[in-house]
Order: C-alpha cells, then sequence, then structure tokens
C-alpha cells in the first residue's frame, strides 16, 4: 500500500510539537542550572512541560507570553500567568489553550480520526490477510490450477499477506504503549520493523507492476514465453526491492541514523524508496491504459478474426476486473507532496487500501470459475470418499438393480 510508504512513513502529527517541547525544555534546565541556586525563598524555577518559568518572591506574578509551540496552531500574542505563594506556584492562569486561542477539542478530535482510521485499517488487513491465506492455499493445493498466472497470483497475493503482517508487527513497535515515546524511539527492533514494512511494501508494488507487464504479454500474444518470463518476473517483484531497501539502509545508518527511521520529512534519501514506487504507479498507469487500447482494437470486428473474440473478450473482462488490482487509486496522490490533505490520503491509501488484497482474491481466486469448478469438484470427490455420498447415476442404477 503506497501510504505505508508515504502517509505511514512521513512525519506523525505529534512529533513536530513533541521536537519542540524538548527544545524548549533544554533551554530552560539549561538556564536554571546557570543560575544555581541563589536563593531558597520564594518559588523556585521550573519547566511545566510547556513554558519555563523564572524563580520568585512570594506574592509576585509572573507573566509568560505563550509558548512558541502554539504557533503551531495559530500565531497568537496571548499570555499567561503564575502567581507565586506561600505555598508555592498557583497554576497558570488563563489556562493555556484559552490564553494562547488553542481549540482544546482539536487535540482530542485529532486523535479519534486516527484511531478511527486505525480502527479501519486493522479491520481491513485482518480480514484481508486471513482470506488471502486461504485463497493462497486453494492455488497451491489443487494440482490443475498451477500455472503461471495463477503462480504470479500467488506471490502478489503472499506481498499483501506480508505487507499487512508488517503493518501490524510496525504498529505494535513503535504504538505499543500510549507512554511509549515513538518520535525518539530509537532501537533494533523498532528500526527492523520499518525496514521490513518499507520492503513488504515495495514487493508489493513491484508484483502490481508484474501482473500489468504479464497481462501486457498476454494480450501481445507472447503465450508461449510466459513460462520463460516467469523467473524474470520474480527477480523483478522480490529483488529488485532488496537494491532499493539496502542502498536506503545504508544511507540511514551513515548519513541520517536518528529515532526509529521512521521520520523521512525532507530527507533526500527518502527518495530511494518513495522514488522507484511513484515510478511503478506511474509505469503501472500507463500500462493499464495501453491494455485498454489494445483491447479496444481487438474487440473491433473488422480488425479480429471471429474465432478469436472470445478470447479478447474474456480478457476484457479480466481487465476490467483488475483495476482494483492495478492500484488506480494511488494516481490521486502519486506525484503530489506527503504533506497534501493528510486526511484524505490516510482515507484512501489506509482505509481503501487496507481492503485491496481482500478484493483482489475475491475477484482472482473466489469468483474464477475455474478455481470453483477445481473446489466443487474435490469437495465431491471427499464427500463420496468419507460419507460414502453416491452420485444422482449411481443410485439410480442401484435402485434398478434387484437384490
Amino acid at each position: 500500500m503506497y501510504l505505508s510508504s508515504t502517509a505511514l512513513s512521513s512525519l506523525h502529527p505529534e512529533c513536530e510539537i513533541v521536537f519542540q517541547l524538548e527544545r524548549e525544555e533544554r533551554r530552560c534546565l539549561q538556564h536554571i542550572a546557570e543560575q544555581g541556586n541563589t536563593s531558597t525563598e520564594g518559588c523556585q524555577p521550573f519547566w511545566d512541560a510547556v513554558a519555563c518559568w523564572p524563580q520568585a518572591a512570594v506574592g509576585e506574578t509572573v507573566q509568560r507570553a505563550c509558548p512558541d509551540v502554539f504557533s503551531l496552531f495559530k500565531n497568537n500574542t496571548g499570555s499567561v500567568s503564575r502567581n507565586c505563594s506561600r505555598g508555592g506556584w498557583s497554576g497558570p492562569w488563563p489556562p493555556y489553550h484559552i490564553a494562547c486561542s488553542v481549540d482544546d477539542d482539536m487535540p482530542e478530535t485529532q486523535r479519534s480520526y486516527f484511531a478511527t482510521v486505525k480502527l479501519i485499517y486493522t479491520v481491513g488487513y485482518s480480514v484481508s490477510l486471513v482470506v488471502l491465506a486461504v485463497a493462497v492455499m486453494i492455488l497451491l493445493l489443487f494440482r490443475r490450477l498451477r500455472c503461471a498466472r495463477n503462480s504470479v497470483h500467488i506471490q502478489l497475493f503472499v506481498t499483501f499477506i506480508l505487507k499487512a503482517a508488517a503493518v501490524f508487527i510496525k504498529d505494535a513497535t513503535l504504538f505499543s504503549s500510549d507512554d511509549t515515546n515513538h518520535c525518539t524511539l530509537s532501537t533494533f527492533a523498532c528500526k527492523a520493523s520499518v525496514v521490513f514494512c518499507h520492503y513488504c511494501v515495495m514487493s508489493n508494488f513491484f508484483w502490481l507492476l508484474v501482473e500489468a507487464l504479464y497481462l501486457n504479454s498476454l494480450l501481445l500474444s507472447s503465450f508461449y514465453h510466459s513460462r520463460r518470463c516467469l523467473w524474470g518476473f520474480c527477480l523483478l517483484g522480490w529483488g529488485v526491492p532488496v537494491l532499493f531497501i539496502i542502498l536506503w539502509i545504508g544511507s540511514r545508518m551513515y548519513f541520517e541514523d536518528t529515532e526509529c527511521w521512521d521520520i523521512n520529512e525532507d530527507s533526500p534519501y527518502w527518495w530511494i524508496i518513495k522514488g522507484p514506487i511513484v515510478v511503478s504507479i506511474a509505469v503501472n498507469f500507463i500500462l493499464f491504459m495501453n491494455i485498454i487500447r489494445i483491447l479496444i482494437q481487438k474487440l473491433n470486428p473488422r480488425l479480429i478474426h471471429f474465432n478469436n473474440s472470445s478470447q479478447y473478450r474474456r480478457l476484457t473482462k479480466s481487465t476490467l476486473l483488475l483495476i482494483p488490482l492495478f492500484g488506480t487509486h494511488y494516481m490521486v496522490f502519486n506525484f503530489l507532496p506527503d504533506y497534501f490533505n493528510v486526511n484524505l490520503r490516510l482515507c484512501v491509501e489506509l482505509c481503501v487500501g487496507s481492503f485491496q488484497g481482500l478484493l483482489v482474491a475475491i475477484l482472482y481466486c473466489f469468483l474464477n470459475q475455474e478455481v470453483q469448478k477445481e473446489v466443487h469438484k474435490q469437495w465431491l470427490r471427499w464427500q463420496e470418499r468419507s460419507y460414502a455420498v453416491v452420485s444422482p447415476a449411481a443410485k439410480c442404477s442401484q435402485i434398478d438393480t434387484p437384490f
């Protein structure tokens, strides 16, 4: 899914606030350390997680301008006050969200939105993973279904399974607890989960490209060479992403070994992964348009023989079914910046994308007539062996036979 390489790997909405607050905290603590304990009377300087408050005498009211962190929400010139009493500092007045003109409901609304998106894509990936696993088992178990076409389908299904698993692993590693600071987390397990997620996403996009290339070869009448190309397809789908992932890992280790490698805002090395994905989506779309062009020509009765028309009509149906498989919805944001309309991008690429594997499995396995016939045939054979179920013709012969 493209979002796993863009929205999931771009700067988290809360991280910029966290980083800015950490910078302000370091400045405050450094300033307090430089001042030293000049007096034990009154209220001591401290950092209240938002602003830095200086030492004050009892009865003194200190006023501070709105912290710079609130400029991320609105430009404001408000201020917050605290009173130093014998019992210590009073609470901030007015509260930060009122004095600095920040909508208090905004963070909660954003958290609710992200929680909803996570729930949707968790359900989508979970259902897709189970259905795809069943589809792979069906295509592998029945010999009559083993062919070059289904071999390409199987490997594409596997990439969808791996991508779903990678998203769950990454979520479990980075967001397993509310106390985890995912903005500064930097462990081997965390980085390994991010690398695995990027590889699964890249391989998924490259196998979508393989599907497009394979269908183009079928329409160009390269039926007898399809098996020879299978190893080349495997190298493209599984091998090429490895090359780019290795280059990206080396770049991050030597030039940008920060946090969990999941924050890529303004990083030139991010294009080592994003660039090939963007190109694959564009090439996929071009191949899809070329398939439509070829089919329109092939289905013209004046240009084809009558005995070939049913074959190309069948391919036309397959091509229309390939629309979700080609991932054409990724073209909406393919050439736009990562920060463009983040909410809509999350909805399209995460929520819709999480069900893409489910839709592909249904269209290319469970609704496939060849698969349905083979499963039905094996089911009848299993019933005959297990329960001695006899076909209607056999039943008639038994009735007509005297004891």
